[in-house]
């Protein structure tokens, strides 16, 4: 397929909901024990999936329509040391195997290995246009759960650094303290490249999580990428169809918090 072919299979409507289920690297993952069941019980409600290696290798049909985007890197929380934040291990030979329609890098600006990092992204950006895989560029200040470095300033760096390396999609946090007109700010600084917001740790309070979601499509981002805030949710069915609703019917976050208690 081509470039626009594969990103497509992520968006309907212009819109997207990716599942991240990538995180078995950095964290335990007692929630993910059965994910082929997961896949399937929220299906109808997401547009892709994120997957490591190991799971992509084994998903089969599971993933057939959906988006499917594989992970180039093991990431991890530590800001220091060697391999702090992410790790590269795997390329587009593995994902074109797979059959993934695009590939997922974290990107750390302000971190300790930003070199290595960086130059990470900008190698795969590179061979992904000879191949027309595109390339989603996860990128948070510092690294993975510093929220403290997650302001409107940093953030804003962080999306408009990897629209310039030239990242298909951007995936990142919405600041701490930021305001809707804040993050209307960034999605612009990002000079068309699509926007996607993630959910980071379990917010363990659904009007938060909806809320976030709702001022952020409110703001242009495109999407979103939420893995924990649904897979460790009480009912990850009905709070992928919840958010699903934000995103691709525009509901309100009182909509969808009424459509969260309705029975599957």
């Amino acid at each position: 397929m081509s470039r626009q072919e594969n990103l497509d299979t992520f968006f309907r409507d212009g819109k997207t909901v990716i599942l991240p289920i990538d995180h078995g690297v950095a964290i335990p993952v007692p929630e993910l024990s059965n994910p082929f069941q997961l896949i399937e019980d929220v299906n109808p409600y997401v547009d892709g999936f994120v997957l490591n290696l190991g799971l992509a290798l084994r998903t089969g049909d599971l993933l057939t329509g959906k988006g499917i985007c594989l992970r180039t890197d093991v990431y991890n929380t530590r800001i220091t040391g060697r391999g702090a934040g992410s790790i590269n291990v795997y390329g587009l030979g593995e994902a074109e195997m797979v059959g993934a329609t695009a590939v997922m890098n974290m990107l750390y600006p302000g971190a300790e290995n930003e070199e290595t990092v960086t130059q990470n992204c900008a190698d795969l950006i590179s061979e992904s246009l000879d191949v027309d895989l595109p390339v989603i560029l996860e990128t948070l200040p510092v690294g993975l759960g510093q929220r403290e470095h997650y302001t409107v300033e940093k953030i804003g760096f962080a999306v408009r650094l990897a629209a310039e390396l030239g990242a298909d999609i951007i995936k990142t946090a919405y600041p701490v303290n930021g305001t809707s007109d804040d993050f209307k700010r960034i999605v612009e600084n990002a000079f068309g490249v699509p926007v996607i917001v993630l959910g980071g740790a379990a917010m363990n309070s659904d009007l938060d999580l909806l809320s976030m979601v709702h001022d952020a499509m409110k703001a242009g981002a495109v999407g979103i990428a939420i893995g924990r805030n649904v897979w460790q949710h009480q009912s990850p069915v009905a709070i992928a169809r919840s958010l699903s609703a934000i995103v691709h019917e525009g509901a309100k976050v009182e909509e969808a918090l009424t459509l969260l208690k309705e029975p599957i």
